[in-house]
């Protein structure tokens, strides 16, 4: 058995079908608590409870893999070089040194410098990033066509990132605004978006959520390997104040089962039909 970083969750399924879960933790290291301006503030922008909402998923037999480390001190989910995925749109970095609402993270002269980052690229992005391509090669033994679901949610209204109340389902595939597919076949996305539509709940498909790092490292369409990103706004599963009682008092507020029940209800048949997309491509 792999000796995984107790931060580090990993569970294997059968199903050609993994998941990802770079951004549900809300861990601080130790030695690195004492540097954030706030615990609160260092843990705000977590997706919270996601992997929760997608528990069911392990019982259709998809492989999960989760890191339990706060994306304020490293995100798994961005470019490890630093180069922007989104240029010209406010965004945060591979070590994020603001939050999501364009403030400061660390107290003054406690912002990670090129060392610090290394430090974090090997402490924690490389043992995240070597356990999701180990599964996504493990699986392509057993199957010619493998899914790659990144999931994610975050606050339905952030200003500094985008206007409006975004849209309930962001469906991210690496591509340009509309139907148009660099990360997954269209015939995958198609589906996926489908559903997203018939649940009545606002969607879009390359939105401002186009899909982060994970979703565009690793497809390899021609190799069997599908990939996608899922962003959900938190309001379909819990319950967000409004913007301006934001705080630590107020957020996050747990998740809301009943209130995510027709949710959950549209992203069992998203993973259904990504492993109906799997399965059929690699009988095929």
């Amino acid at each position: 058995m792999n000796a995984y970083p107790s931060w580090l969750e990993v569970h294997e399924g059968d199903a050609p079908l993994v998941i990802s879960f770079p951004h549900t933790g809300s861990d601080l290291p130790d030695d690195l608590r004492g540097r954030f301006v706030s615990p609160w503030l260092a843990r705000r922008d977590a997706d919270w409870w996601v992997h929760e909402l997608y528990a069911f998923a392990r019982g259709l037999g998809a492989t999960t893999v989760r890191s339990a480390i706060s994306r304020s001190v490293i995100d798994l989910n961005r470019d490890p070089s630093g180069v922007s995925l989104y240029p010209g749109q406010n965004t945060t970095g591979l070590c994020p040194l603001t939050t999501f609402d364009n403030q400061p993270l660390y107290s003054d002269g406690m912002e990670p410098d090129e060392a610090e980052i290394a430090r974090r690229r090997d402490t924690y992005f490389a043992p995240y990033h070597a356990a999701l391509r180990a599964q996504i090669a493990r699986l392509r033994e057993r199957y010619p066509t493998v899914v790659v679901y990144d999931a994610h949610s975050i606050r339905s209204q952030i200003p500094h990132l985008f206007d409006g109340e975004l849209p309930q389902f962001n469906l991210g595939t690496a591509g340009p605004s509309g139907a148009v597919d660099t990360s997954c076949d269209n015939a995958l996305s198609d589906v996926v978006e489908n559903f997203c539509r018939l649940s009545g709940m606002p969607h879009v498909r390359n939105g401002r959520f186009k899909g982060g790092w994970i979703t565009r490292h690793y497809s390899d369409i021609p190799g069997g390997v599908h990939s996608l990103q899922m962003e959900l706004a938190c309001r379909g599963y819990m319950h967000e104040p409004a913007p301006a009682a934001l705080d630590a008092h107020s957020w996050p507020t747990p998740l809301d089962d009943d209130h995510a029940a027709p949710l959950r209800h549209t992203l069992a048949q998203v993973l259904n039909a990504c492993l109906e997309f799997a399965s059929t491509r690699s009988a095929a």
